[in-house]
């Protein structure tokens, strides 16, 4: 008897316990509606639920750990607005818009201007600046870091995935996770502009809530997002009723950039490629300097504009030319202005400290009017027939071949540079030629010329072409 009513007690333990579990599931949930993201939780329903249906919300362990104690500061900071509170049960709703975070006139109108960032198909290539558009919020930047991409609705859909520039558009790799609502998948990015689309059920497709798309040169059309990676912001304002950002970046547009009021504070997000910039704000029809950035030039119609230079610093070097009056350094990366750029004399030489963007460069000196090369360069370019120093900012690929030591040149063609025969040029170090590029994701085909003889690189076992064999090289986001 006593067993009977140790078993029976046991059997009420269990399923008292199967049901808090349920209940506890049920007060704690994430799921998206047709215009906000929904997430309730109950602050009596244990840590590791709570950090569980935190951490799906796109919170850090530190905010999770903040919200078990009752702290709910980071999600009023997130963008999170408590709309029902019942003991410790709390509701909380995240709006999923855009407009009011950069307001347009005709906002839909700007799917038909399609933005100039064509590179390789699906590969964006070099931009000056970027905005995302949005209808509805649904690529998102979480505390965490990660990127979050939201798909809405397509309940009945088996399986979503995201594929794009980001993951070099697999099919395999982005397998999205179904929510109640719709469908969630978190990345790690980079700063940068980004295509993607949605592959639901094996059907490709744009993202319908995102208004920014572009041409990939191969006859599709794909999503366009712009990871941030600069805010600007203009303090001592606070009462004027409307502030703008313009500069070179968008050719002066004063009617493109709306910057909002923050607690006092005019301020500005967007996405910024490596380069120098000009720029100014206009408040209340009036135009004015950054008073917070000392950097400021003249433009040629005397307005003031504050300058902002974002990429890498590199040195520049030419030794000797003690007796030279001026010299200068030009390259792609000023248009080749011979007297732009001017360096310093320094013991030993001449030098200079330029900030570039990343990517691959030719350069030359220009010595009391005399055009040269780096004479310690020994890695070389060409443009339009002409031999440039060459110089990779921040090389994501090295070229390697070894042995080969009695040959007088080892040059480097590829589908990266229209498969030229006298432009890159490798330079000797050690038991082996080498050369480093900064090369976008992507496939790239190429060969190495020895002496004038095309080889397939032999340390390379991915090859395709059987009348060439030329070698494969894949890029991916994370080199």
């Amino acid at each position: 008897m006593l067993k009977r009513y140790s078993y029976i007690l046991l059997t009420v333990i269990l399923l008292i316990s199967s049901t808090g579990m349920t209940m506890a599931q049920e007060r704690n949930s994430f799921s998206i509606s047709g215009s906000a993201l929904s997430l309730r939780f109950d602050l009596k329903s244990g840590k590791k639920s709570l950090d569980s249906i935190l951490m799906v919300a796109g919170f850090t362990q530190q905010m999770a750990d903040k919200a078990t104690k009752g702290d709910l500061s980071p999600l009023n900071k997130d963008g999170w607005n408590l709309i029902h509170r019942q003991d410790s049960q709390l509701d909380f709703e995240k709006p999923l818009n855009a407009l009011n975070d950069n307001p347009q006139t005709n906002p839909y109108d700007i799917t038909v201007h399609l933005p100039n960032i064509k590179g390789r198909n699906g590969y964006p290539g070099i931009i000056k600046y970027g905005v995302n558009r949005f209808a509805k919020i649904t690529v998102m930047e979480l505390p965490s870091g990660m990127t979050r991409f939201i798909l809405p609705d397509y309940a009945r859909s088996r399986r979503v995935f995201l594929s794009g520039s980001f993951n070099d558009w697999s099919t395999l790799k982005g397998l999205m996770i179904k929510t109640d609502g719709g469908w969630i998948l978190d990345m790690k990015l980079k700063p940068g502009v980004y295509e993607y689309k949605y592959i639901v059920d094996g059907r490709w497709m744009t993202d319908p809530n995102n208004l920014l798309r572009t041409t990939d040169g191969g006859g599709n059309v794909n999503s366009v997002y712009f990871k941030y990676n600069y805010t600007f912001k203009l303090r001592g304002h606070a009462a004027a009723h409307r502030v703008m950002l313009a500069g070179d970046f968008n050719d002066w547009d004063a009617n493109e950039l709306v910057m909002s009021n923050e607690s006092g504070i005019w301020e500005k997000q967007l996405y910024l490629g490596e380069a120098k910039f000009a720029y100014r704000f206009m408040v209340d029809g009036e135009w004015i300097a950054d008073p917070a950035n000392l950097a400021k030039e003249k433009d040629d119609k005397g307005n003031t504009n504050s300058i902002l230079t974002l990429g890498e610093t590199v040195n520049f070097k030419l030794k000797g030319y003690q007796n030279a009056q001026k010299v200068f350094i030009a390259g792609d990366f000023n248009n080749w202005k011979p007297e732009d750029l001017a360096m310093k004399k320094v013991p030993g030489g001449w030098a200079t400290q330029l900030v570039m963007a990343s990517g691959n460069h030719q350069y030359k000196f220009i010595v009391d009017g005399q055009w040269i090369t780096d004479p310690d360069n020994p890695n070389t370019d060409k443009t339009d027939g002409k031999t440039n120093s060459f110089i990779a900012v921040r090389p994501n690929y090295t070229f390697r071949l070894k042995g080969y030591a009695n040959a007088k040149s080892v040059k480097l063609a590829g589908t990266f540079n229209n498969w030229d025969p006298n432009a890159l040029s490798f330079t000797r170090q050690g038991d082996e030629w080498v050369i480093s590029l900064n090369l976008k994701p992507g496939k790239y085909l190429y060969k190495f010329i020895v002496d004038g003889q095309w080889i397939t690189d032999p340390a390379n076992k991915l090859w395709e072409n059987k009348d060439f064999h030329d070698s494969v090289l894949w890029i991916d986001s994370g080199q």
